[in-house]
C-alpha cells in the first residue's frame, strides 16, 4: 500500500515538472500589445553628420556651367589611361559616382568646402535640405539660373550583432530605414533572441547612447528614438537564457523534461527502499 500511495504522489509531480519544462515561451511573437491599429512615427530622415561621405552633383541646361560645380576626377588626376566612363565602377582602388564624380567628406567641424561657394556649414541637414540649400545659394548669388541639385550619401551604414543570422554591416539604402527593416536585413532574430532587450548603440554630440528596444511593443518601439537607424548605429540582439547556458557544460539539463522524470524515478526508487 505504502509503494502505491508514493507511486500516486510522485506521478502528477511527474507530469508538473514535464509539463513546465516544456512550456510555450511568451516572448516570441512580435507586436503583442495590438493586432491591428495605426501607430504615429517620427519623421526619420537621415541628417548629415561628421565625417560622412556625400555625393553632390548640380545640372544645369548649360554642362560646362554646372560642370564648375562638380567635382570631376579625369583620367589625368588618376593616372590612367582611360577616362572614366561613369557607371559609378571601381577603377584601381578608387570609387565614383555617377558620371566620374567624387565625393565630399563632412569635415569634424561639419562643414564641406564646395566649389565656388566656399565653405558651408551642412551638419544636422538633410539630404532635400542639402540640394535646396546649395540650389538657392546658387540662384541667389546669380551663378546658375536653372540649376537641379542631387545629394546621395555614400558611406552610411550600420551593423548588426547578436542573435541574428546574418550579422554584419549593411548599407543605409533609403530614407527613413527602420529597426525592423534593418533587422529584416540582417535575416531576422533566430529563435534564441530576446526579442524584449535589443540594444541599439549611438554615437552622438554628447557621447555614446545606448537605446533598448521592445519588439513585442510596437506601441513603445515606434516612440524610441532608435526606431530609425542612423549612420553609425550598432544593434545588439541579445541571447535568451537557454543561449547563454549553451555556453557551459550540461548548462540547459534542468530544464529537459527527462531530466526531472530521471530525478523523480530516482526519488521514487529511494522511497520505495525506504518504506519497504
Amino acid at each position: 500500500m505504502k509503494k502505491i500511495y508514493i507511486t500516486q504522489l510522485l506521478v502528477p509531480v511527474i507530469l508538473i515538472l514535464a509539463t513546465v519544462s516544456c512550456g510555450a515561451p511568451k516572448n516570441i511573437a512580435y507586436f503583442q500589445d495590438t493586432v491591428e491599429a495605426v501607430v504615429p512615427a517620427e519623421s526619420g530622415q537621415i541628417k548629415i553628420a561628421p565625417l560622412d561621405k556625400l555625393s553632390i552633383i548640380v545640372k544645369s541646361k548649360d554642362p560646362a556651367l554646372s560642370s564648375l560645380f562638380n567635382l570631376s576626377v579625369s583620367a589625368d588626376r588618376l593616372g590612367l589611361d582611360t577616362p572614366i566612363n561613369g557607371t559609378g565602377s571601381v577603377i584601381n582602388g578608387s570609387s565614383f559616382t555617377s558620371q566620374g564624380i567624387s565625393s565630399y567628406t563632412v569635415t569634424p567641424e561639419g562643414t564641406i568646402d564646395f566649389p565656388v561657394l566656399g565653405v558651408l556649414k551642412i551638419e544636422g541637414m538633410t539630404r532635400s535640405e542639402l540640394a535646396g540649400f546649395i540650389k538657392g545659394e546658387l540662384m541667389g548669388k546669380e551663378l546658375v539660373k536653372d540649376p537641379v541639385v542631387t545629394v546621395e550619401f555614400i558611406n552610411t551604414g550600420f551593423s548588426v550583432m547578436g542573435e541574428v543570422n546574418k550579422a554584419g554591416r549593411y548599407d543605409i539604402n533609403k530614407d527613413k530605414l527602420n529597426v525592423l527593416e534593418a533587422l529584416s536585413l540582417a535575416g531576422d532574430l533566430t529563435i534564441q533572441g530576446k526579442r524584449d532587450n535589443i540594444k541599439v548603440v549611438r554615437e552622438e554630440n554628447d557621447g555614446v547612447h545606448t537605446y533598448k528596444i521592445d519588439l513585442t511593443n510596437l506601441t513603445e518601439l515606434t516612440k524610441s528614438p532608435a526606431y530609425y537607424i542612423r549612420q553609425g548605429d550598432i544593434i545588439y540582439v541579445e541571447p535568451n537564457g537557454v543561449r547563454k547556458r549553451q555556453a557551459t557544460v550540461n548548462g540547459n539539463n534542468v530544464l529537459s523534461a527527462g531530466f526531472w522524470v530521471s530525478v523523480a524515478s530516482l526519488l521514487t526508487s529511494v522511497a520505495v527502499l525506504i518504506f519497504k
